[in-house]
């Protein structure tokens, strides 16, 4: 079985292949604003250099959101199309969900992305990845209460530039333990998929306000 593994949520093109339980290729690439122009064309080249064709995949798995608005959408794009014009199975998973499996040595781990405002995309989840508070868009006085209320031994996972309050973990994605981790997750319908944003845009909030 050959896996495509994509993700975009952020400034990073995070993608890999992976067959038959190993790592055959993966690229961790910071493209910012260069992200839509260069992140399939990279993952083409990815592929090219492994002599794997595009129907040769067996399955996607995208990380769809939480993350940039432009970047979740990015990779939604790509991964929909490959997957409804090619018929190639897919599933999704969070990015939080990802993030998550960074780290073994602590009790808890807690991948974090800054949402401004005082605001944070995050969850909990223990040392065997399971969920322990949900991912949302939370105060983030809120979640570190949250937190506190469990453990000592935790670590936050992120990139962004937070002030926090424990251990920090630099997000360096573990593409093959993620793959293995989420390979069963369940197929879905390619035109069902869209950006998990957890929260409202900018724009939509404003003209919410403006309605109340």
């Amino acid at each position: 079985m050959k896996y495509l593994y994509i993700d975009t949520c952020s400034s990073y093109l995070y993608t890999g292949l992976v067959e038959n339980d190993k790592l055959l290729s993966e690229r961790k690439i910071k493209f910012d604003h260069d992200l839509s122009t260069m992140a399939l064309s990279t993952i083409i080249d990815m592929m090219e250099e492994k002599n794997i064709a595009p129907n040769d995949v067996d399955k996607i798995i995208l990380v769809n959101g939480p993350g940039s608005f432009t970047g979740c959408r990015i990779g939604v794009t790509i991964a929909k199309t490959y997957a409804w014009s090619l018929k190639v199975p897919i599933s999704v998973i969070s990015s939080l969900e990802a993030m998550a499996l960074t780290s073994d040595e602590y009790d808890y781990h807690v991948p974090i992305l800054d949402a401004r405002r005082d605001y944070v995309f995050a969850g909990i989840y223990d040392s065997q990845n399971n969920c322990i508070l949900k991912d949302q868009y939370i105060k983030k006085n809120v979640l570190e209460t949250a937190i506190n209320n469990l453990s000592d031994n935790f670590v936050y996972i992120t990139n962004d530039s937070i002030e926090l309050n424990g251990d920090v973990k630099k997000y360096d994605p573990d593409i093959l333990a993620i793959v293995l981790k989420f390979k069963e997750r369940e197929n879905i319908n390619p035109h069902t998929i869209d950006a998990n944003y957890l929260k409202l845009t900018e724009a939509e909030e404003n003209l919410n306000d403006k309605e109340c």
